[in-house]
C-alpha cells in the first residue's frame, strides 16, 4: 500500500515514515501544502496523511483541491487543533477520518487500515476469499488453516490483490505500491513475485487464486466471503 505524509514537523515526518515503512507501506512525503498537493495529485497513492497546519497551502485546501480533481483515496488528518468545529470541517472537505495530536502510532495504524479496508468494501480486518484468510492486524496468512510464511513483498503483493479481489490490477500498478519512484520499471520483479505467491498458496495447482490477464495484469479470483 502506498501512503503520502504531508507533515511540516521534520521529527514527525520522519518518524512517521520509518514507521509505516516497517509496518509495510511504501511512504512518500512532503513539507508543505504545495510539495502534497503535487504528491496526491501525480503519485498512485492508496491513502493519504495530512496536517492540518501546514506552510504555503493550508490542509483544509489540500484536502479540497484533492477532492475537486476527483481523487477518491482515504485521507486522514493529522491535526494539534482539537476543537469539534476543526473536524467537522476537514470531514466536510473530503477527509474521511482524523486522529489529534499528540497521538499513538498505533492509533494511526489501525486508522489507516480501518480506511483502506473500507476502500475495497471491506467490514473486518480479516480478508477471507474462499480458504485464503489474511489478517490485516498480525499480516498473517492461512490457507485451510494453515500458516504460510510470505516475504515482506509477496505479503503486500497478496494484501493489494485481496483488498481489491475481483479488480484487474495492472503490473504498473503493482510496481507503483511496493516500490519508491525510482524502482526499475521494466523489471520482472512483480511476476517473479506473483509466480511464487501462487505455488505457496496453491502448490497443488486446484485454487488457482491468482489470474493473468494477458497484457491487463492480475486478479485475484477466489470469491469474497461476503461476511467479511
Amino acid at each position: 500500500m502506498r501512503v503520502l505524509v504531508v507533515e511540516d514537523e521534520a521529527a514527525l515526518r520522519d518518524n512517521l515514515k520509518e514507521r509505516l515503512t516497517e509496518a509495510g507501506f511504501t511512504v512518500d512525503v512532503a513539507r508543505d501544502g504545495e510539495e502534497g498537493l503535487f504528491a496526491a495529485l501525480e503519485y498512485p497513492l492508496d491513502v493519504a496523511i495530512v496536517d492540518l497546519g501546514l506552510p504555503n497551502l493550508p490542509g483544509l485546501e489540500v484536502i479540497r483541491r484533492v477532492r475537486a480533481a476527483k481523487k477518491s483515496y482515504p485521507i486522514l488528518i493529522l491535526t494539534a487543533r482539537d476543537n469539534w468545529q476543526d473536524k467537522v470541517e476537514g470531514l466536510q472537505a473530503g477527509a474521511d477520518d482524523y486522529v489529534a495530536k499528540p497521538f499513538h502510532f498505533e492509533e494511526v495504524l489501525a486508522r489507516l487500515q480501518a480506511l483502506l479496508r473500507r476502500a475495497g468494501g471491506w467490514a473486518s480486518p480479516q480478508l477471507k476469499c474462499g480458504p485464503v484468510v489474511l489478517d490485516t492486524r498480525a499480516q498473517a496468512v492461512h490457507v485451510d488453516g494453515t500458516a504460510l510464511e510470505l516475504t515482506t513483498f509477496e505479503y503486500r503483493i497478496l494484501e493489494h490483490l485481496m483488498l481489491r479481489a475481483g479488480d484487474v490490477i495492472s503490473k504498473t500498478e503493482l510496481t507503483e505500491r511496493l516500490y519508491d519512484q525510482d524502482f526499475e520499471r521494466d523489471s520482472n520483479v512483480i511476476e517473479v513475485l506473483v509466480g511464487r505467491l501462487r505455488r505457496k498458496l496453491d502448490p497443488e495447482d486446484k485454487l488457482r487464486p491468482i489470474e493473468t490477464l494477458r497484457g491487463r495484469g492480475y486478479r485475484f479470483a477466489l470469491p469474497r466471503d461476503t461476511s467479511s
